[in-house]
């Protein structure tokens, strides 16, 4: 019997052991990267005064966005968001690269953001929702009490 309880305190101890490295390893945070920002190299290609839209588009890639007043520009956007277990993804680090593009669509300039330049921006997609679709039925039923007079029920 002493054989025998010698090998389950070990196996207790190896269990024990094993538990506690997962459970350390599921504190652990995990990052990831989401987004494309070119290269150094890949913007040195680009020359301001020279290069038209589909010629940048051709030597660092299709943008992540651009701009929505007359296309004036490229937006090249990378965060990289650490996670850790439940709590929400917060951005460790945010880069931007804007590629400008006079009204001839040349580059007129080559500028690149990071969080040390200002404040987190939170990138999110914007979406009109419909007014009805807050509001319950009686809710609905209620508020169209004062949209309408007497003097448009006894007209008909």
């Amino acid at each position: 019997m002493g054989a025998q309880s010698i090998k389950l305190k070990s196996a207790a101890k190896l269990a024990a052991t094993l538990l506690l490295c997962g459970s350390l390893t599921a504190c652990a945070a995990s990052y990831r990267k989401h987004g494309y920002v070119p290269s150094e190299e890949d913007l040195a290609e680009v020359v301001v005064g020279v290069d038209s839209r589909d010629s940048v588009a051709e030597s660092i890639g299709i943008p992540s966005s651009s701009g929505v007043l007359n296309e004036s520009g490229y937006y090249y956007v990378s965060t990289r968001m650490r996670h850790y277990g439940a709590a929400e993804p917060k951005p460790v680090s945010r880069e931007l690269v804007a590629v400008n593009f006079d009204t001839r669509g040349v580059v007129s300039g080559i500028q690149r953001f990071g969080l040390e330049d200002g404040r987190v921006i939170p990138l999110q997609r914007r979406v009109t929702s419909s007014s009805i679709e807050d509001k319950t039925f009686l809710r609905q039923l209620i508020g169209n009490l004062g949209n309408f007079s007497p003097d448009a029920i006894l007209d008909q």
